[in-house]
């Protein structure tokens, strides 16, 4: 299995940036598709960004599509996620995820590994 671990969440008011990392472990990171998922207290888990393991290939839920942006660094075995133009309803935890096929998990039952989630909080 591959380790994740998230950081860069935190408190933001409605219009602002933040920048979420996720580290991974392993030898074979650029082999993975790499998700983005995130889920709000009393939802479900949800899909908002994935990208192809050699970085070619994004994909956006629409709610997000043109304010957020998806990258990695196979390099630094790390996953980003630029978060632009925030607003209240982008907040939740977010967790990043592998793709359990090799391919970018666009789904849960995609996934074959969860990081630990970072909390995003958007005031208004």
């Amino acid at each position: 299995q591959v380790q994740l671990v998230e950081s860069g969440g935190g408190l933001v008011q409605a219009g602002g940036s933040l920048r979420l990392s996720c580290a991974a472990s392993g030898n074979t990171f650029s082999y993975y598709g790499m998700g983005w998922f995130r889920q709000a207290p009393g939802k479900e888990r949800d899909f908002v960004a994935g990208i192809a393991g050699s970085g070619s290939g994004t994909y956006y839920r629409d709610s997000v599509k043109g304010r957020f942006t998806i990258s990695r660094d196979n390099d630094k075995n790390t996953v980003y996620l630029q978060m632009n133009s925030l607003k209240p309803e982008d907040t939740a935890v977010y967790y990043c995820a592998t793709g359990g096929t090799r391919a970018t998990p666009l789904g849960l039952r995609d996934v074959r590994d969860w990081g630990q989630g970072t909390q995003v909080t958007v005031s208004s």
